[in-house]
């Protein structure tokens, strides 16, 4: 059965409700709504006030997750703190899932994982809306709702679990036990899919904690890639103009002598040729 998919020209709060309505869904019961909460300092996730009418109508509590990776919200005192940061629990009444404690849920006929993690307040919720940002790396791969139920509704610790493949809950030791060589082999693997490849390596170029396992690990990648990671980046050295060069010597001959306007007249000239200068 393919999914039916709603759009609006209009992007509110009014046209976001209206969108939920035309589903026909009665989400019932103690309603919790997923939403990204934002990291510190980073203005690319939807604001508490866009999503005020839906949260409203629903009656629901916005839930959130820690996160495995170092920053403002992989603990639950500093992720409550940048909730209120952001103006969530201005808005909304907020339950942070993992704050506690965390439920293990069982895999069943999983690949890598047996079992998984989560918050354990989930419990507490008869429905879930989640509510996404459309978002993707910058050299392929893209994450919403699903990726908002998997890994967003995680605890820190489940996150953990998950991207190390089931090898440590520690987020301390995440980052030596990350089995990325095989997720990019198979994505190089299923007919050079390129676009899951390189949101691998993204993955490892952006990540907070740095070392030489995955330093080694995109040298790996470089192998297949070719793209030479571990060689420096030549720029190539302009070469002023000669005419650009005298009015300089000409107008440093003019500071030193004291005579000023022929310094500033020189300096205009030189920045009607496309140069600046910048005296120390």
């Amino acid at each position: 059965m393919k999914s039916k998919v709603y759009f609006t020209r209009e992007i509110s709060s009014e046209k976001l409700l209206k969108i939920y309505k035309k589903l026909g869904v009665e989400l019932k019961g103690k309603v919790a709504v997923k939403v990204h909460s934002g990291e510190k300092g980073n203005q690319n996730y939807l604001k508490p006030l866009f999503y005020k009418d839906i949260i409203d109508y629903v009656k629901g509590t916005v839930v959130e997750c820690n996160t495995a990776y170092d920053g403002e919200r992989n603990t639950s005192e500093k992720h409550l703190k940048l909730l209120e940061e952001h103006e969530w629990s201005k808005y909304y009444n907020i339950d942070l899932l993992d704050k506690d404690a965390e439920l293990e849920l069982p895999v069943k006929e999983g690949k890598h994982l047996k079992v998984n993690y989560v918050g354990k307040n989930i419990e507490n919720y008869d429905s879930m809306l989640v509510l996404s940002h459309f978002k993707g790396h910058p050299m392929g791969g893209y994450g919403g709702a699903l990726k908002q139920l998997s890994i967003g509704c995680g605890s820190s610790e489940g996150k953990a679990w998950i991207h190390s493949a089931g090898v440590t809950k520690d987020q301390e030791k995440l980052w030596d036990n990350l089995p990325e060589q095989n997720k990019f082999l198979e994505a190089i693997n299923d007919d050079l899919n390129m676009p899951v490849a390189m949101s691998v390596v993204w993955d490892v170029i952006k990540n907070p904690v740095k070392s030489k396992k995955l330093a080694d690990l995109l040298l790996d990648f470089d192998k297949v890639l070719g793209i030479k990671v571990d060689e420096p980046v030549k720029t190539k050295q302009e070469e002023i103009p000669e005419e650009v060069l005298k009015l300089v010597e000409q107008r440093k001959t003019a500071r030193q002598e004291k005579n000023w306007a022929l310094s500033d007249e020189l300096r205009d000239k030189i920045k009607e040729l496309g140069y600046n200068v910048k005296d120390s």
